[in-house]
């Protein structure tokens, strides 16, 4: 398995529907009802903007406010529904927070479930066979794939998600980020460091 921008993992080991999907897609675009160009900034848009936004501005206000984040704790689909993201697929949210003893990774080894109204669509690669195997089996060697590379000494837990809980990783707040909106905190979460296959952006590699 490679990265989300190393695709050639992502065309193999389908799923039944991820092959109907895609057949039926290419008859749409065959007949001219699809743009496909059009297609992919939708799918785009949704999977890496809109939805990981959400997950981006909980984990902020996280960051930034001690009794929100104890709202969080306590019943994390609640406190999240208090910035307005909640509905199908994030009735039952759980938190789980990285430090520096434990870092979270969630896989969903059944399917795909996923917190949608906090993340957006799922990446291929989150529904795909070899994640969903090897993130139980070799967690470790699967977030140094994804350029995660931890100490030996901190422990990966491994978080399977289903349709009665769905997880949301909070990573830890990175250094040097002291004083900083909620606005300029939720701009270096990114979507991976909220499933635990990422980090957030250091402050010195954030773009000005």
């Amino acid at each position: 398995m490679a990265k989300e921008n190393d695709h050639d993992h992502e065309h193999s080991h389908l799923d039944e529907m991820d092959i109907r999907l895609r057949t039926l897609e290419s008859l749409l675009v065959e007949k001219g009802y699809v743009n496909p160009d059009a297609l992919d900034a939708i799918v785009e848009t949704y999977e890496k903007k809109i939805g990981p936004r959400n997950g981006a501005a909980v984990v902020a206000r996280a960051w930034s406010d001690d009794a929100y984040l104890d709202r969080l704790r306590k019943d994390a689909t609640s406190a999240i529904a208090e910035l307005g993201f909640s509905g199908r697929q994030g009735e039952h949210m759980r938190i789980v927070e990285n430090t520096d003893e434990v870092h979270n990774l969630v896989v969903c080894t059944l399917c795909s479930c996923y917190p949608w109204p906090v993340l957006g669509l799922p990446p291929v690669w989150y529904k795909s066979a070899p994640y969903r195997s090897r993130a139980v089996s070799e967690p470790r060697a699967v977030l140094s794939e994804f350029g995660v590379n931890l100490p030996e000494s901190t422990k990966i837990r491994v978080w399977d998600s289903t349709a009665e809980l769905r997880y949301l990783v909070l990573p830890k707040r990175p250094k040097g980020t002291e004083g900083w909106s909620e606005e300029r905190l939720a701009s270096i979460v990114t979507r991976d460091s909220m499933i635990g296959t990422g980090l957030p952006v250091e402050p010195k590699d954030q773009t000005p």
